[in-house]
């Protein structure tokens, strides 16, 4: 059997698949149930695949190349072809995909006080929020945790901007801050900060660097959360002169996590 033979057509957007799928995919991308995800394009899919993850739907543009809808045809999942128009009405994206998945989560994973983490405090940008992911990863860390009411890190806007990162990373969401700074945590919490602090150049200097480190990156305008300063964290800063007042919260993470795996090297 041909694997076109196995794949739905859909024709109408009023098709009532069709229409169940539009109105989450448009929303955040992260089922209501929270165990799909919606994935845009072959780069991302493929990385999800590369790491194991369970396909539950693929759907592919009319014109989709033949040796694309191929080289998926044996992942086990429902395949669903829909024309040009009706793809552009499932994608975010300024050029729709030729390829779109509905991805099942891995079970929830727990918070791990002994792995070094990048945890983000209340953090807002989509965009600051997958670069960030996107450094983690790069630079070797396997743990990212978000502390309440920052930005899901499986909605659309934050898995596009981390381009793969996520299935790299263990991700844990919504953790109190006590949990994270806990008497059973092995980790060293380090708080960033424009001003005050430790110079950063200077501990990679004197190879002083915490490991194992819970990195903790702040809202974009309020910094961290101010429970952190109740508690033994420490403050690290980057050296700045150019005078400016601030790095970018996400071009600041790159800095320091870059700065850990150089030490550990």
């Amino acid at each position: 059997m041909t694997p076109q033979a196995d794949i739905h057509q859909i024709t109408s957007k009023q098709n009532t698949w069709y229409k169940e799928l539009k109105d989450w995919t448009h929303s955040s991308g992260h089922h209501k149930s929270k165990n799909h995800i919606w994935l845009e394009g072959d780069h991302l899919c493929e990385a999800a695949r590369l790491k194991g993850f369970s396909f539950e739907t693929l759907v592919f543009s009319q014109d989709c190349p033949l040796d694309l809808l191929l080289s998926w045809s044996r992942v086990g999942a429902k395949m669903f072809q829909v024309s040009s128009l009706l793809m552009k009405g499932l994608s975010s994206l300024q050029s729709p995909p030729m390829l779109a998945a509905v991805v099942v989560l891995p079970d929830a994973v727990v918070f791990d006080p002994s792995i070094s983490a990048v945890v983000l405090d209340q953090m807002q940008d989509p965009g600051n929020a997958g670069s960030i992911l996107r450094s983690a990863a790069a630079f070797g860390f396997k743990q990212c945790v978000t502390t309440p009411h920052t930005v899901g890190l499986w909605t659309n806007k934050v898995v596009r901007a981390a381009m793969g990162a996520h299935f790299a990373l263990n991700i844990v969401e919504n953790v109190p801050i006590d949990a994270i700074e806990s008497e059973s945590c092995l980790l060293d919490v380090v708080l960033t900060s424009s001003h005050v602090g430790s110079f950063l150049d200077e501990l990679i200097a004197n190879k002083s660097l915490p490991t194992p480190i819970a990195w903790v990156f702040g809202h974009e305008g309020k910094g961290h959360s101010p429970a952190w300063s109740a508690l033994a964290c420490k403050t690290i800063r980057i050296r700045q002169p150019g005078g400016e007042e601030s790095l970018n919260v996400a071009a600041a993470a790159a800095i320091c996590l870059h700065a850990s795996a150089t030490q550990l090297k």
